[in-house]
């Protein structure tokens, strides 16, 4: 497979020296103006005109980078991002020094149940049928409440807009049995219409060495379904219906008798309609229940030991004053049940939250715009949290000024409260009712220069984190054996640089770098213990070109992570979890090219070698990328309805 890939991939290169310019290209400015986004106020404005700075991630865009999971995603475009392992080979996020919990991942604006260490299953987060990833950093709970400490993700999906549509694709790689296979079908007829995702993944296991043979580690294969349905019905001129719904599936090999398995059940309906040419209402109900069990294949048996059910009421009103003032109102109710192993007997708790936020939204002239507003959250186990925003554009020629405060809160879940579990009789965690939430004071200062086929954005960011939650040794706990407890800490202060450049030009060459810095700055001369790296990079170079019935794009994209410095906690001499060690990372890069060709605008055929420069580490750890060097894959994507078309 690999001789065939190489050759395939070099013929394919080669054709580029046949080529004619490509003029078909959007500047950096068109791209701006016809961006829409949503997540950072909640509401439709283009790219260009929102004072909140927000990340764009095109349906476009993860085509070129060949991306399967949305790990891929963040890790090729966004620098500052890094996911390691954590226990038992769980995925953890970490961002400039804030975890999972700090990162509030959405899809289609709903929120996701399940948790494992402090994150979300990202193996859920399929990247197909996708029209855009809005990213917005900084706190956001003046208008998403708890979680979106850090940043806000939110995973658009697509809309059916065609008669019909029908895609199949399939992915092949070199690296242990990996292969994906999924298709959509979509119809739109009248006022309905109707899009159906199927996706099933697959990856056998393997086992990584560190340099001389010393040790190894076992990774576990896994399989897993995705399917998701989206429809819509209209009521009337400027009225719709929309549901959706989804299955998920994932087992994942732990051990030669058992396998751990995760599923989930998703579904919502929701209403959106103007009233009148000034006034719109968007009206939903979301369910979302996720389960985790072991299963025994020898005795055919499945014992759930986890779930998370989560309904949710929500209500959004808009009323525009004029072209240059609108006003947004809203109120959330949910309901939070979680029964798991890791409450004493295995018992289970649950708790009622509710909040209402108004924000408003102003311009003055060309060059002004302000978005301000205010949230009030209600948590039936420990009180009230008001978290308030305000977000200021100043636009100048080809220049624009963004600055926004804003403060951010993470509520204590149920775990963390009611916790009592014993960890393989070494010590137990215990919870703590009496947990406050942690709160975040966010800044945020930007500066942008747009210019025809150019683009350069320079961030600064500033948290302020309090009450930060963790877990503290208590020598007083398991009849004085000791025990980790949920407590409050003091906090730290987070700040951050990002730095993007960007280039497209006529001809159909692109290219963009993403550069971040980060350091932390403990209270009263704390030990570092932020693992996150201060200097992170990616990069990104594309070429498009295109003729009557073929389309190449060569893409290299690759990214650098400097070395960390830190310290982690461990136990002293008395067994006491109190004692500070000084550790570090590796520093490490990684590249990747991709060939995606387009054969009548219906067969998308993409081959890609990763890790190019086949680097591994000398040990697989905690936070090392589980490579094991340079692989292959290639896969394509065949759009029926674009051939049918064709034919006729």
């Amino acid at each position: 497979m690999k001789q065939l890939f190489l050759s395939l991939l070099a013929v394919g290169m080669l054709t580029t020296s046949m080529a004619q310019n490509y003029d078909s290209i959007f500047s950096i400015n068109q791209l701006y103006l016809n961006t829409i986004t949503v997540t950072g106020t909640r509401t439709p404005k283009t790219l260009d005109n929102t004072p909140v700075v927000t990340r764009i991630i095109t349906s476009e865009d993860l085509e070129k980078i060949d991306a399967t999971t949305i790990k891929d995603v963040l890790l090729d475009e966004i620098p500052g991002i890094e996911f390691s392992y954590a226990m038992n080979q769980q995925v953890s996020l970490r961002m400039q020094g804030l975890g999972g919990m700090s990162v509030l991942f959405l899809v289609d604006g709903e929120r996701l149940a399940g948790e494992t260490l402090d994150n979300i299953d990202f193996q859920r987060l399929n990247m197909d049928n996708i029209e855009r990833i809005e990213i917005v950093k900084g706190a956001a709970s003046a208008l998403y409440g708890s979680n979106s400490v850090g940043a806000v993700v939110n995973i658009i999906t697509k809309n059916q807009t065609d008669p019909w549509t029908l895609r199949v694709n399939s992915r092949m790689g070199s690296h242990y049995g990996e292969q994906r296979h999924g298709g959509v079908f979509g119809v739109k007829k009248g006022r309905w219409d109707n899009s159906f995702n199927v996706q099933y993944d697959k990856q056998d296991s393997y086992r990584l060495y560190d340099e001389g043979d010393s040790n190894s580690t076992l990774v576990y294969g896994s399989r897993q379904w995705n399917l998701k349905d989206k429809m819509s019905f209209r009521l009337a001129e400027g009225h719709k219906l929309l549901g959706r719904g989804g299955y998920y599936f994932h087992e994942r090999n732990s051990s030669d008798v058992q396998k751990d398995r995760a599923r989930d059940f998703s579904g919502g309906l929701r209403y959106v309609g103007d009233i009148d040419s000034c006034n719109s209402l968007d009206i939903g109900y979301n369910a979302d229940r996720y389960d985790k069990s072991d299963f025994f294949p020898a005795i055919d048996k499945d014992y759930i030991d986890y779930q998370n059910a989560q309904h949710s009421l929500r209500a959004l009103y808009s009323h525009v004053f004029s072209p240059h003032l609108s006003l947004t109102l809203g109120g959330d109710g949910m309901y939070d049940y979680l029964k798991t192993y890791q409450f004493a007997d295995g018992g289970s708790h649950d708790q009622y939250t509710a909040d209402f936020f108004a924000q408003a939204d102003w311009s003055f002239g060309t060059r002004w715009n302000i978005v301000g507003g205010l949230r009030e959250d209600y948590f039936s186990l420990y009180g009230w949290e008001l978290s308030p925003k305000l977000a200021v554009m100043y636009r100048l020629g080809d220049f624009k000024l963004r600055g926004s405060y804003s403060k951010g809160f993470r509520a204590p879940t149920l775990k963390e409260m009611f916790m009592e579990f014993n960890m393989a009789n070494v010590f137990t965690i215990y919870g703590n009712e009496d947990l406050e939430s942690e709160k975040t004071h966010s800044f945020s200062l930007s500066a942008e220069y747009l210019n025809g086929y150019y683009g350069a954005t320079l961030t600064g960011f500033y948290n302020i984190l309090n009450n930060e939650i963790t877990t503290i040794w208590d020598k007083s706990l398991g009849n004085g054996l000791g025990g980790m407890k949920y407590m409050n800490v003091e906090g730290t202060r987070l700040a951050s640089v990002d730095a993007t450049l960007m280039a497209r030009y006529p001809c159909g060459l692109n290219a963009k770098l993403n550069y971040s810095f980060f350091h932390e700055f403990p209270f009263d001369g704390a030990p570092n213990t932020a693992d996150s790296r201060p200097h992170t990079l990616t990069a990104q170079v594309d070429y498009l070109h295109s003729w009557r019935h073929y389309q190449l794009n060569v893409v290299v994209n690759g990214r650098f992570l400097s070395r960390a410095e830190y310290y982690t906690i461990s136990s002293s001499s008395s067994g006491v979890y109190d004692t500070y060690e000084p550790t570090s990372s590796p520093a490490y890069t990684l590249w990747k090219i991709s060939l995606v060709q387009k054969f009548n605008k219906a067969l998308t055929v993409t081959m890609t070698i990763d890790n190019l420069f086949n680097y591994r580490p000398k040990r697989y750890e905690y936070n090392s990328p589980y490579t094991v060097g340079r692989t292959y894959s290639i896969g394509a994507s065949l759009e029926i309805d674009q051939l049918a078309k064709k034919r006729h």
